[in-house]
């Protein structure tokens, strides 16, 4: 009778907070969204770690964050033990908006870079691609208009990858290194923005995140066209991608092929031995 069992979960959360406290997740939370607003009763950056940590697990939504937190013991989910019971949609919501009005911009090159030294990533040689992000609502006022002098996205019909072209949909562009598929730079843009596009303001953000230009930039074939190009090379930058069938290169190349058949084949061959 002086006993009574209490069973708590902990899963792979020591692991992730052993991941989340080397990348100082926490503490760039704390400095960036401060919760210095008395009548909070739980502090933004509270929320948003558990929302981070769920992420990372399970992906539940934003309405049932409480009752996936119950079963864990709080001190895993970085609160105290009457934080569960203050999770809800609402308070995540603030959250969330709070994390929008902050310098997201330099919280996220702080955490890079402090990863980058942390866990000695090679950005020598970076990968980049874009997807579409397709959305089931209405979205009425998602229309790109400016919340507190920061622009937002628009969501947009435009070329569905997920073949959802009735859909309106957001463009997210995402880097990573070639070590370890690591990710170094995110945006979402409007749903209607060509891939093309997007890859000066990609190159130029990471030139600035890194501060340096001779990291090698892979993407697809969207990269190849002649401003794309001729930005990374005037810049002192190198790149890869593929070839478009539709540029003059292309057909030359297949010309030469049927002219010099022998050699090719020649020179596989030897390539081969």
């Amino acid at each position: 009778d002086q006993f009574r069992l209490r069973p708590e979960v902990l899963g792979a959360m020591p692991i992730i907070d052993a991941y989340l406290s080397r990348l100082g997740v926490g503490d760039l939370l704390e400095a960036f969204v401060p919760g210095n607003d008395g009548r909070m009763k739980l502090a933004p950056a509270r929320a948003l770690g558990v929302l981070v940590r769920n992420l990372v697990l399970h992906h539940e939504p934003v309405y049932a964050l409480g009752e996936w937190a119950a079963p864990f013991d709080p001190s895993v989910l970085g609160l105290d033990a009457g934080g569960v019971r203050l999770l809800n949609d609402d308070r995540v919501g603030r959250a969330l908006l709070a994390l929008f009005d902050a310098d997201r911009a330099s919280l996220l090159n702080r955490m890079v870079l402090g990863a980058v030294a942390e866990f000695s990533i090679d950005c020598s040689q970076l990968h980049n691609d874009s997807t579409s992000v397709k959305l089931t609502g209405v979205y009425a006022n998602a229309t790109g208009a400016t919340r507190g002098s920061k622009p937002t996205v628009a969501a947009k019909r435009g070329h569905s990858k997920d073949h959802r072209p009735d859909l309106k949909q957001l463009v997210f562009i995402l880097t990573v290194t070639a070590d370890g598929a690591v990710p170094v730079a995110c945006r979402t843009s409007d749903g209607n923005t060509e891939d093309s596009t997007t890859h000066i303001a990609t190159w130029d953000a990471l030139v600035e995140l890194l501060g340096r230009s001779d990291f090698l930039y892979v993407a697809d074939s969207k990269l190849a066209t002649r401003d794309n190009m001729a930005h990374i090379v005037k810049n002192h930058g190198r790149f890869v991608s593929v070839l478009p069938a539709s540029r003059k290169e292309d057909a030359a190349f297949r010309r030469y092929l049927v002219d010099h058949e022998p050699t090719w084949t020649e020179a596989l061959r030897r390539r081969r031995r």
